[in-house]
């Protein structure tokens, strides 16, 4: 949210130039905080004399592989001749009516976010969630084998949130911004209790994530190894569905 505000502001974002613009956000959960999370970074970052901010805030659930045409319509009604430069699909999980773990839906998915993407000559940014051990994407490896980067959001010993490029098809990989999130009261409830939300800031302490050597198995293992995957070769069968 806050990278799309810098795009939608034309900011730089930590020192690079961005291709500043119209950027549709599709909050699919936690509709319900996006409001506070603009009027935080509105009370941190801008003055009551900013001119509008060509954000375009989606907060309707939809199931992208059948409803992303009339998405399409709904962008285009909204912004009129302009086009965006981004549009953010946060997350995927909520707006997948299938399973991550289905390669047919998982590349039909694909498909409606290129449809997106070739209709307006934009950027599409998916937010996904990360397996349970964080080492990659969860589900059907068709999403990681069609994106041209793969951004990795995580948090390091200092507990700063670390955001580095993993993946890039035509770009250099292992780039890294750290970020600390600020916490800002924004206005009172109607029981006079603080409502707060947070802002992203830039820090320069972050930890760098150390990979772990990979360990060589022992000829036992190695054997047994062998024999699973030639087991998987002559008699294997796709796993079952699980959305685990």
């Amino acid at each position: 949210f806050d990278l799309c505000l810098h795009v939608a502001l034309n900011w730089t974002y930590r020192g690079l130039r961005v291709h500043g613009g119209p950027c549709v956000y599709c909050a699919f959960e936690g509709q319900s905080g996006i409001a506070v999370r603009a009027e935080a970074f509105r009370q941190e970052h801008l003055t009551e004399e900013t001119d509008p901010i060509p954000l375009f805030l989606v907060t309707v659930p939809l199931d992208l592989i059948a409803d992303h045409g009339e998405l399409i319509d709904a962008i285009r009604a909204q912004i009129g001749d302009d086009k965006p430069v981004i549009v953010t699909l946060d997350t995927l999980n909520r707006s997948l009516r299938g399973s991550e773990n289905s390669d047919e839906d998982m590349a039909a998915y694909v498909n409606a976010a290129d449809a997106i993407k070739i209709h307006f000559g934009c950027a599409v940014l998916i937010i996904h969630h990360c397996g349970h051990d964080g080492s990659r994407p969860r589900g059907h490896s068709a999403l990681p084998a069609a994106v041209d980067v793969q951004i990795k959001v995580s948090r390091d010993a200092a507990d700063n949130i670390v955001t580095a490029v993993e993946y890039a098809k035509d770009g250099p990989v292992g780039y890294t911004v750290a970020s600390r999130l600020k916490v800002r009261e924004v206005g009172v409830d109607d029981n006079e209790q603080a409502i707060t939300s947070c802002v992203v800031l830039a820090t320069e302490t972050a930890v760098p994530t150390a990979r772990a050597t990979p360990r060589k198995l022992p000829r036992t293992a190695r054997t047994a190894l062998a024999a699973l995957e030639q087991a998987v070769r002559e008699a294997g069968e796709p796993a079952p569905v699980s959305e685990h």
